[in-house]
């Protein structure tokens, strides 16, 4: 529980943290991520296995692409954070998920090994979110071009569903379907019903510690500011009673995740992704804050929405709600009854058959 505390404090500083790692592998799971490394390999004939440096947005940032068959609908994830990259965890659960998909991973600016490429400290004040939703249009663009697609889908998690759905918005043309996996609405809300779920259950469960600790800032988030104090002291409860995984008062098994990535290989590597972390979540954080998608009424292109049962990081209720109103073309929500806010990682099997069954259709006529 203090570590998770610690971690997020960390990450909610301002300033980045210089981590002296050389840039090899020392560590001991070398042997295991060989194993992991050589199961991945993707030996179909018309399959696609390719991490490279693009420039999108007048910087290099790194793309993963993985699937078994070129012909297959491109998939475009958008990770969260900010500056939490999928690529180091996606060994977790992507797989079977590649059978079906083109599936495109990408550290945006900032995050892991993006944020290895170049001097962050060069753009910097360019991390706003207009910046990453240009990023993400740059993206798709890019995708479309290099692998001969007219469309492809885009999804986006957590904090990615903010740059993911206002790209979406802005370019259409791109893109046969947007996936919002713990999808952001509105971030005061959404810390109301986290600070009030975790108020809840200290109270139900008699955690005297926990309530004395959430007291100091209720009302929260009433109408003060939102720091970063007291952000940490109201996720941190939420968190510990499964707002954050199902059923779990901590998640080390994502936290975790990049000792045994083959594509997060080196001690740089996986110090990147601390590093990256701090160096944008203080950046980007007033912004993030201010966020709210609710007044939109109307979706150009077919929507839909993956929400966790127990969500309390990205809480579900104000997207059922939104989803419900939302003028598209086609929408869909799906409910994960055994999923918190990971839901690629707690409920994998229901995540694939749910592409399949409510994306995948919506992306034809996908060459050229």
């Amino acid at each position: 529980m203090k570590k998770t505390a610690a971690l997020f404090a960390a990450l909610l500083s301002a300033s980045p943290t210089v981590m002296a790692a050389q840039c090899k592998d020392t560590s001991q799971y070398a042997d295991a991520r060989a194993v992991i490394q050589d199961l991945s390999r993707i030996v179909a004939p018309n399959g696609v296995q390719e991490a490279y440096a693009a420039r999108i947005g007048g910087i290099e940032q790194w793309i993963n692409v993985r699937g078994q068959d070129k012909g297959n609908p491109i998939l475009l994830f958008v990770h969260g954070g900010p500056a939490s990259p999928l690529i180091p965890t996606m060994w977790q659960f992507q797989r079977p998920i590649e059978e079906y998909f083109t599936v495109v991973n990408w550290d945006q600016r900032g995050a892991g090994k993006t944020y290895t490429l170049q001097d962050p400290g060069t753009y910097a004040d360019t991390l706003h979110i207009d910046t990453y939703v240009a990023d993400t249009i740059e993206v798709a663009e890019y995708l479309r071009k290099r692998y001969g697609k007219r469309k492809i889908v885009l999804a986006g998690h957590s904090w990615g569903t903010i740059p993911g759905m206002q790209a979406a918005l802005k370019r259409p043309d791109l893109f046969y379907a947007y996936v919002g996996i713990g999808q952001v609405i509105n971030v005061r809300e959404n810390e109301r019903i986290s600070f009030d779920f975790g108020m809840e259950q200290a109270k139900k469960l008699g955690n005297t510690e926990a309530v004395k600790e959430m007291q100091t800032i209720a009302p929260y988030p009433g109408d003060q500011p939102i720091t970063r104090e007291r952000i940490i002291t109201a996720r941190k409860w939420a968190q510990h009673y499964g707002g954050l995984t199902a059923y779990r008062n901590e998640s080390s098994y994502f936290y975790r995740a990049p000792k045994l990535s083959p594509d997060y290989a080196t001690d740089c590597d996986r110090a990147a992704v601390d590093e990256g972390n701090v160096f944008s979540l203080g950046r980007i954080l007033p912004e993030f804050l201010a966020t709210d998608m609710s007044q939109v009424r109307e979706f150009p292109i077919p929507v839909v929405m993956f929400m966790g049962r127990h969500d309390y990081t990205t809480p579900s209720q104000p997207t059922e709600a939104w989803l419900k109103r939302i003028k598209a073309p086609y929408k869909q929500g799906v409910w994960f009854e055994n999923s918190s806010h990971m839901m690629q990682w707690e409920e994998p099997g229901k995540v694939l058959t749910s592409l399949l069954q409510y994306v995948r259709p919506l992306a034809k006529d996908t060459a050229r």
